[in-house]
């Protein structure tokens, strides 16, 4: 059976040629409505709309080959400039690639010397914080670091949980700072960096090598105590920009016969937490 309210929406939009608007108001109905109504039904000729800008994209092509920078172009035809950008981006300033380069020197050379004052001020504001903060911390005690370090590694580290239970310290980390403090957490525990094993998660393309020579010289760490990394594989279509002499991968820290560390990090996270005994273990998971 044919919808009366279909039938007719699609008489006034064949014969009457009404708009979308013009219809809706005849009929007293919604937009969502309209549009089941008149599924594959095309629009009249007259409401679509011609590019108004056809006109003024072609002359902002000609004004660039003439040499014209994005600005000025901007200026002339009354558009903003990333308008201006976007349609003469194709097209260089300057085929002439010494030229090109020359003025994006130049460019740089302006920005460098526009900001500098900022960067100056900017960094010494950030190194008058960290001193500031330098002088609050003071002199790290043992129960310091134990607070920090078993805090550490309830943020970062791998926890057991309700359905696999698994109660071994092993973190995950690419922050060297932040190794190092879970390292001396760990030493003030008992455990010599001797003890733990270390295998790098690093990408396929980087050199393995070379980063587990770095990581062992920055923390100290033992070669002999290095395992076979884990490399990440390479997508060519993932921009990334975790690359070149500064990438060194993520180190894995992971503690042979760490049980009862594990337990008294679950403490040390419970007691700081307030909670109940056993909160933040595997059962106390399941509680949540």
């Amino acid at each position: 059976m044919i919808d009366p309210l279909a039938a007719e929406a699609r008489r006034l939009r064949t014969v009457e040629l009404l708009s979308a608007g013009e219809i809706r108001q005849r009929l007293g109905i919604g937009k969502d409505r309209l549009t089941a109504l008149l599924r594959d039904v095309p629009a009249p000729e007259w409401t679509k709309r011609p590019n108004a800008k056809d006109e003024l994209r072609a002359r902002a092509v000609e004004l660039r080959g003439a040499g014209r920078s994005v600005p000025e172009i901007a200026v002339e035809l009354g558009v903003a400039k990333s308008t201006a950008y976007r349609w003469v981006q194709h097209l260089p300033l300057d085929p002439d690639p010494t030229a090109e380069a020359r003025r994006r020197a130049h460019a740089q050379r302006m920005s460098e010397a526009r900001w500098a004052r900022h960067r100056t001020a900017r960094d010494a504001a950030e190194a008058d914080a960290h001193e500031r903060a330098a002088d609050e911390v003071g002199a790290v005690n043992a129960r310091d670091l134990l607070i920090v370090g078993a805090t550490l590694y309830w943020c970062e580290g791998t926890k057991s949980k309700p359905w696999r239970r698994d109660d071994r310290v092993t973190l995950v980390n690419s922050d060297v700072r932040l190794l190092d403090i879970f390292l001396r957490f760990l030493e003030g525990c008992g455990i010599d960096r001797s003890v733990p094993h270390y295998r790098l998660s690093i990408h396929e393309s980087a050199d393995a090598e070379a980063a587990a020579r770095w990581w062992q010289a920055a923390l100290c760490l033992p070669a002999d105590r290095f395992r076979r990394p884990t490399l990440k594989r390479h997508r060519p279509k993932t921009t990334r920009y975790n690359t070149g002499a500064g990438y060194h991968g993520c180190l894995v820290v992971d503690v042979p016969g760490s049980r009862e560390l594990y337990w008294r990090i679950e403490g040390v996270v419970a007691a700081l937490g307030g909670g109940p005994k056993g909160v933040g273990s595997a059962e106390g998971e399941a509680l949540g």
